[in-house]
């Protein structure tokens, strides 16, 4: 039975930019062949199981030849696989997606063309250019900079390039790009025409320099400027002194490291990237299944018995629902507890379930909430307190010293990540950054435990009093600590931090 290849775009780089079809086609698919320019985030979309090979190419250094990516995908399809070819940009503008078809479709291997955002045309408008622009041009040319090595002879018309009216687009040519703009010059283009250079352009990691055709290599060797990088030639570029609105966010140019779990790191990366941040997701650790599996169904099971249900983590909401719809179908089954909470994640989280909150207490810890129940009849109710493994004991301790009666539901439990597959790690310890957030004292202590130097001029960033006590115990004490305990709280503080 054969199978099928998408040949796919993932755009130039910010995940946003990504399709749906392309996501579809990265959650569904068998085996993922993926190239360097594509976002690491997009691996975490693969279904278990799915085989994930890099075939990434960077200047001479190739990671599989592109005769051996043609086999590759035509091999993995005719086993009856399903193939995702996930290329950057657009698979068909300078991409060599029409030779991968090409190779498919000589096999009779069934395939799908997915188009993506080239970075011809996102690059510059994340840089604030419009490549077309009624003032300035009614004609775009895009071109390559790099070509076929096996070509006996140049197919580049420089008198044609640089005569040609409007605005001119070119990629794979930083190594050239003193070559490229003396023979625009050459050729009779204005030695003081604008151009603007994007390197790894939508990204957290985008930079923008500008100059002209006679002056770009001078200040791109001056200021190292390395690909990947995509050209602008031609008077657009002065829009972007109205319209830079991708490089004035407020965490534009930091470098931020999100250490929760895979699971949950996605709504404080999306905030932080919002915000123009170069957001790494570097999990420390994932959550498992209790130990005591069996003792934990028994109270799930027994939850309607209780006076009140108390929660402190989102984890502990969605692990005990799971439990809970596995042995009851109706919501009523719960019966008539109140619930208690920490923090407006747990309250949302518990809300997801369509139940409501009746305790949440003003000081988003442990402590916190046992003030807020010494303003409650507590005596004599029974109590069942859904907890990870390792949680403090603070609130067990608390409530029977009001007179409670308290049952512990252990629902989940913390274990260290010893996956990477997006190279999270290596990025770290290579290029540095310049906040690492953390989120619970679980997440400090796995993140130090994997013995990683921290990098210069880095900040540490917590989202509480709890977390923060735990770094200091761990002689790494916070630059940073969120007023309020929550995730806009810890990103609030960055912010504050940023422009203090």
């Amino acid at each position: 039975m054969k199978g099928i290849c998408y040949l796919v775009g993932a755009g130039p780089g910010d995940i946003g930019l990504t399709t749906i079809k392309a996501k579809e086609c990265i959650e569904t698919c068998d085996v993922l062949v993926y190239d360097a320019l594509s976002s690491p985030e997009l691996l975490n979309w693969t279904k278990p199981g799915c085989e994930k090979i890099f075939a990434g190419k960077r200047a001479k250094d190739h990671a599989i030849p592109q005769e051996g990516i043609n086999a590759l995908i035509v091999e993995k399809s005719l086993e009856g696989k399903s193939v995702c070819r996930l290329k950057g940009g657009d698979p068909m503008i300078f991409g060599r997606g029409g030779e991968e078809a090409a190779e498919l479709a000589a096999a009779g291997v069934p395939f799908e063309i997915v188009p993506g955002i080239s970075s011809t045309i996102g690059g510059p408008a994340y840089a604030g250019i419009p490549v077309t622009h009624r003032a300035h041009n009614t004609q775009l040319t895009i071109f390559t900079g790099h070509e076929d090595p096996t070509k006996e002879e140049s197919s580049f018309d420089y008198e044609q390039l640089a005569k040609a009216p409007g605005t001119k687009v070119f990629v794979m040519g930083v190594s050239r790009l003193r070559e490229i703009t003396a023979k625009f010059i050459e050729h009779g283009a204005e030695p003081n025409t604008p151009i603007a250079l994007t390197r790894w352009a939508t990204t957290g990691q985008h930079r923008t320099i500008t100059g002209t055709l006679a002056d770009i290599a001078d200040t791109a060797e001056r200021e190292n400027f390395k690909s990947p990088a995509v050209a602008v030639i031609g008077t657009v570029v002065n829009e972007r002194e109205k319209i830079n609105w991708f490089e004035s966010k407020p965490l534009f140019g930091k470098r931020v490291v999100v250490t929760r779990t895979r699971e949950q790191a996605g709504k404080l990366s999306k905030q932080l990237s919002a915000l123009g941040a170069d957001v790494v997701e570097l999990p420390t650790i994932r959550i498992e299944n209790p130990d005591d599996t069996r003792g934990f169904a028994e109270s799930v099971r027994d939850a309607h018995t209780y006076d009140w249900l108390v929660f402190t983590s989102p984890n502990g909401v969605e692990r005990f629902f799971e439990g809970f719809y596995s042995i009851y179908k109706d919501a009523r089954s719960l019966g008539g507890p109140k619930i208690a909470a920490i923090g407006p994640a747990t309250v949302a989280k518990i809300n997801e379930y369509r139940f409501t909150v009746d305790l949440v207490p003003e000081q988003h810890v442990a402590e916190g909430l046992l003030d807020a129940f010494k303003d409650q009849f507590i005596d004599s109710q029974t109590m069942l307190w859904v907890k990870a493994d390792e949680t403090r004991m603070v609130i067990a301790d608390g409530l029977n010293a009001l007179n409670a009666i308290v049952d512990i539901c252990v629902a989940y439990k913390t274990v260290p990540e010893t996956e990477d597959p997006t190279g999270a790690r290596a990025l770290l310890e290579k290029e540095g950054a310049d906040y690492i957030t953390f989120t619970s004292g679980s997440t400090a202590e796995h993140f130090f435990a994997m013995g990683i130097d921290l990098p210069e001029r880095c900040r540490l960033a917590s989202i509480g009093p709890v977390t923060s006590k735990t770094l200091m115990k761990l002689n790494h004490p916070p630059h940073v600590e969120a007023k309020s305990y929550d995730i806009p709280g810890l990103i609030g503080a960055i912010l504050e931090d940023v422009a203090g």
